[in-house]
């Protein structure tokens, strides 16, 4: 056994998040733990990777075991390069005894064998995509234990990857790479497919179950099956004791002379019944609340079209997203955006509702034009300051609901909020709370089109299982992004693949169809950039310089033009580190500085806003 930790509990303040919960770890094992939002999975992942202490337990390792941890979020020192930053790692190991040139031998070693070539070694690492830098995170945890760790302890290691960084993540737990593997892992996710397809065991952490734990052998798969099995047991449990208990209290409501010839010792046994089915009946309460209430109101218009594309294109600062996409969006149909990060799947979103407009085609609405609200990835629209009562029930402490009024504790509960928590700001909510408040806002929003750009972020199981059945029963149409392939599979009708390098994208029918797609795109991507056999010699010929065509902007407009693509991407990039900003555990509990990284990271979305604004003026400009 490479670890065993018993009884282990922790409080924040006055909460406490788990106690008495017992996990061990076996050679071999790929371990997916998983459950609610603010059950504690991080920070007992924390735990056992030996980065933060218990308030008490007891974890114990064989002496001389070695396991290293990967954040959610990828940091590193400003201006380092892949290569640096692994060497610093290594410098930390032992078998390079301090020594730098040895600590860049073994950096470079790993980052060779996980995929990294010269070119992208000595890039800035600030400038690598999501998926490249979860890459960079392993290979430095790699590194710090000289390629072969023990343990390897991943938290969140699926989020904000695109297809291509999922499959490699996938991979390399499966087979390691090359000769780098750990002896065993264990991650956090909400990824159901990932955890099909990579985990041999699964530990869910609730409060629903009797040791805080339910750990069940087999991927996600079985343990669905076998969860259910535990959960009608306790159940029926509950009915069984409860019987007992009515008869427990018609025998002590009897007369004190019938009871007198009684033992003191069923007086004892009855009330430990009493205090196992109280146990019981919260344990059972905890399991059937463990997600949110999720419902979408659709206006029940009969329009055919709602939306339809005819051959739309768009370039971005000169350089290719899509061209010539036709696409009716539908009643009671769920339209899947897919591509590489960057591929121009939130572009698109905003072309098809209206918010930007393509370089050629045409988009048309219905008229009247349809109701459409909209989940986006920042999650940054509340006012700043908002309490969170104002936020899901803007007009008040009624909420209106299809016909039926409730109050805003309510509403509130619904969505698993605390009735203490209506009194604080959103500033205060961790990434799955503010998930679960613009739900519950879009949800009082009568609606004929959900446009869901990453919709699943911070979002745990029970609550992605709920959010798929609402989107399912849905009337109206939906557009969806997501890189959750198991919620892409269950949902969309059609899939639009983007990211082909000649801009044509491609429509397909499956998920299957859609990977292959996206496969065949990164083929050719490789085919178009490889190098080029150098020319032959040709005999000089004059020739006429072709005349440039003539461009109304003026010299400085003309430089912003010119530089406002890389603008967009840098503001872009500010943007998705603020939004992974948020969902650090030590920001969060710092509720000042939460605060001040939600303002952040609105600002950043508006100066993006405004970065497409002016890109769209100057295109215009420049005929």
């Amino acid at each position: 056994m490479l670890l065993t930790a018993t009884s282990l509990s922790k409080s924040h303040g006055l909460r406490e998040l788990f106690r008495g919960v017992c996990v061990s770890i076996a050679e071999g094992e790929r371990i997916g733990m998983i459950g609610p939002n603010g059950a504690g999975k991080s920070t007992l992942l924390r735990m056992l990777a030996g980065r933060e202490d218990p308030d008490d337990g007891v974890i114990r390792t064989p002496r001389g075991t070695v396991a290293v941890y990967v954040p959610q979020r990828d940091e590193f020192e400003a201006g380092a390069t892949p290569l640096s930053a692994c060497t610093a790692a290594a410098l930390t190991c032992g078998e390079t005894h301090g020594d730098h040139h040895e600590a860049e031998v073994l950096a470079q070693v790993i980052l060779g064998k996980i995929g990294f070539d010269d070119a992208r070694m000595a890039a800035p690492a600030d400038t690598l995509s999501g998926g490249w830098k979860k890459r960079l995170s392993v290979a430095c945890a790699l590194a710090s234990a000289g390629g072969t760790p023990d343990i390897l302890f991943l938290d969140e290691p699926t989020n904000h990857l695109d297809v291509e960084g999922l499959q490699w993540m996938e991979e390399f737990l499966l087979r390691g790479s090359h000769d780098l593997r750990a002896r065993a892992s264990i991650f956090v996710t909400h990824d159901r497919v990932f955890l099909e397809n990579c985990a041999t065991r699964i530990i869910e952490l609730s409060r629903a179950y009797p040791e805080g734990t339910l750990s069940v052998d087999g991927n996600y798969s079985e343990f669905r099956r076998r969860k259910g099995e535990f959960l009608e047991m306790q159940a029926k449990a509950e009915q069984s004791l409860a019987n007992t208990v009515r008869e427990d209290d018609r025998w002590l409501g009897r007369r004190a002379k019938a009871r007198r010839t009684k033992s003191q010792a069923r007086i004892d046994d009855s009330a430990d019944r009493r205090a196992e089915l109280a146990d019981l009946a919260e344990r059972n309460s905890v399991a059937a609340g463990a997600s949110a209430g999720i419902d979408f109101t659709a206006s029940g218009r009969k329009t055919r079209k709602l939306i339809s594309a005819e051959g739309i294109s768009k370039s971005l600062g000169g350089r290719l997203l899509f061209r010539n996409l036709d696409l009716e969006v539908v009643p009671g149909e769920c339209i899947g955006l897919m591509g590489p990060n960057g591929a121009g799947k939130t572009t698109l979103l905003r072309i098809l509702t209206g918010e930007l407009a393509p370089d050629s085609g045409a988009v048309r609405i219905a008229d009247p034009a349809p109701r459409i609200v909209t989940m986006s990835q920042t999650r940054a629209e509340f006012p700043k300051g908002a309490l969170l009562k104002d936020a899901i029930s803007p007009l008040g402490d009624k909420v209106r609901f299809r016909e039926s009024e409730m109050h805003v504790k309510s509403w509130s509960r619904r969505f698993l909020f605390r009735d203490e928590q209506l009194l604080q700001s959103v500033s205060m909510l961790s990434g799955g709370e503010l998930a679960r408040a613009h739900v519950a806002r879009m949800m009082l929003e009568t609606a004929d089109v959900l446009v869901l750009d990453e919709p699943t972020n911070d979002l745990d199981i029970p609550t992605l299982e709920v959010l798929e059945d609402a989107i399912d029963t849905f009337p109206g149409g939906t557009l969806l992004v997501t890189h959750d392939r198991a919620m892409l599979e269950s949902l969309a009708a059609r899939i639009v693949v983007l990211g082909s390098p000649d801009g044509i994208p491609r429509v397909v029918a499956s998920l299957g169809q859609a990977l292959r797609a996206l496969g065949e795109f990164e083929q050719a991507s490789l085919r178009a950039n490889a190098p080029a056999p150098a020319p032959k010699a040709q005999p000089a010929t004059a020739s006429a310089p072709a005349s440039a065509p003539k461009r109304k902007l003026s010299y400085n407009e003309q430089r912003e033009y010119d530089g406002i693509e890389a603008s967009i991407a840098a503001a872009e990039k500010k943007a998705a580190d603020l939004e992974a900003k948020l969902n650090d555990p030590k920001l969060i509990s710092d509720h000042q500085a939460y605060a001040k990284a939600c303002d952040a990271a609105g600002a950043a979305q508006t100066e993006i806003q405004r970065l497409y604004a002016r890109w769209e003026e100057l295109e215009s400009k420049r005929g």
